[in-house]
Parts: structure tokens; C-alpha cells; sequence
């Protein structure tokens, strides 16, 4: 009986194991984003050859001033996703994104998923963040994240609503995992396509929204701009993408 009930706990505990090990490398190696793509802007279908490079989670006084840095160097404008609790504590990080003409956006105060949320609390959410961007910067953003990409379809209307657009990516540097530069470079010249939009982090470790290092993501800018540059591609904003968009009358 004894040795039953240990074959019982160790198999559990290798179940156990091997459903985290499944869920951890779906994590890394899939794109959730793709799940839940209807009803969002993830790219803009178009010949000409420019792509949108996005910040999330920030800002980070660690490391947005080292990505503002490599994105000078660089003449590229990106566009931030921030969240409204680190505009609070890094107000003059914040500041800095919207003064070197960067777009700003959208990305919950808190970064909770946002599934099963009441409308009343997902409001609260995006209000409380927009209430932190717009006393730091004074920027009103239209442009709206969701954190993790998870969003309900009844969630896409109320946003639709409140007058944002819901921005997701077409390509994800899963930065986050510390991938090397080389590797994340590489990924993205093998998928790109003209009227991407691309996600990379300016703050967030892998299992949360603040710390980690965004050593990496700082050393890709300047990489995969000279690498683009060589295939014709130039850099925009989120809003420079839609307004393509809606001069092609297409998604």
C-alpha cells in the first residue's frame, strides 16, 4: 500500500512537472497574440516597405533612457506602450519619451490580464493609466495594449467605445526570454513584412512587469536598423502606420 501511494505522488509530481515545462515552452515559443487578433490593428497590408517598432511596460529608469539612446543614434520615432503605475514612479522617464517626439500609448495601469474583467473595472484600468500619462506628459493617447495581448470580445467593443484603438504586433522579439541580439535580429529579418508592427519591452523580467534586463532589446535597435535599412525598410510611429491604413481603405 505504501509503495502504491509513492508511485501515486511521484507520478503527480512528474504530471506536475511536465504540464509546467509545457506551459513554460508554449510561452516562449508561441505567439498567444495570434489567438486573439480579430478585432485589433496587428499590422497594415501594404507594398511599401515600413514597419513600426513598440515599446512595453515601461517606462523603466533603467532602461528606456538606453533604448531613447539607441533610438536617437538611430533616427527612429517608436512608440511606447506604458503603464500608468511606473508613469507614476518614473514620471520624468515618461516626460523624456513624449520631448524626443516618441508616440505614446496605452497599456493598463497595472499590467493585469485583463479577461473576466467587469466593464466597470476594465474602464477604471485604462482611465487610471491614461489619468498618470496625461499629468506626466500631457499626452491624451487614442492607442490602447492589453497586457499578455488577452482581450474578450466584448472587452474589443467597450475600448472601441472609450475611442481607443486596440494595438497588437505582428512579430514578437520575445525579448523578455533574453534571447541574444543575434538571434532576435534574425528571427525578425527571416518574417518581416512590409506594415509589421513588432513588440519588444523597455522594462519586465519573465515574470513580471518591472526589473529584468533589457540589455538585448537595447543592442537589437541598433542591429536590425542597419539590417532593415539594407532591405529598404524605414521606421514609423503607430499613428504614421494607420494613416496608411486609412489612405489604402484596407486592414
Amino acid at each position: 500500500m505504501f509503495k502504491r501511494i509513492k508511485k501515486i505522488i511521484l507520478f503527480s509530481i512528474l504530471g506536475a512537472a511536465l504540464i509546467a515545462l509545457g506551459i513554460a515552452l508554449f510561452t516562449v515559443f508561441f505567439d498567444q497574440a495570434v489567438i486573439v487578433r480579430k478585432g485589433t490593428i496587428y499590422c497594415v497590408l501594404c507594398e511599401e516597405k515600413i514597419v513600426a517598432l513598440t515599446f512595453d511596460d515601461g517606462p523603466s529608469p533603467d532602461w528606456t533612457p538606453k533604448i531613447l539612446d539607441a533610438l536617437k543614434e538611430e533616427n527612429i520615432k517608436a512608440t511606447f506602450f506604458m503603464l500608468g503605475k511606473h508613469v507614476e514612479e518614473y514620471p520624468e522617464v515618461a516626460r523624456r519619451v513624449a520631448a524626443e517626439g516618441h508616440e505614446i500609448g496605452n497599456h493598463t495601469y497595472d499590467h493585469h490580464v485583463l479577461l473576466y474583467y467587469k466593464p466597470e473595472e476594465l474602464e477604471k484600468e485604462i482611465r487610471d493609466a491614461q489619468d498618470a500619462i496625461y499629468k506626466a506628459t500631457g499626452v491624451t493617447t487614442k492607442y490602447f495594449r492589453p497586457p499578455k495581448a488577452w482581450l474578450t470580445g466584448a472587452e474589443k467593443k467597450q475600448l472601441k467605445r472609450m475611442g481607443y484603438e486596440t494595438i497588437l504586433w505582428s512579430l514578437n522579439s520575445k525579448d523578455w526570454v533574453t534571447f541574444h541580439d543575434k538571434q532576435i535580429t534574425s528571427y525578425i529579418l527571416r518574417n518581416i513584412r512590409p506594415g509589421d508592427i513588432i513588440l519588444f519591452h523597455d522594462s519586465g523580467g519573465v515574470f513580471r512587469p518591472e526589473g529584468g534586463s533589457r540589455k538585448q532589446t537595447v543592442k537589437t535597435i541598433s542591429r536590425l536598423a542597419g539590417k532593415l535599412r539594407e532591405k529598404g525598410y524605414r521606421f514609423v510611429t503607430i499613428s504614421e502606420l494607420l494613416s496608411l491604413r486609412e489612405k489604402n481603405g484596407k486592414q
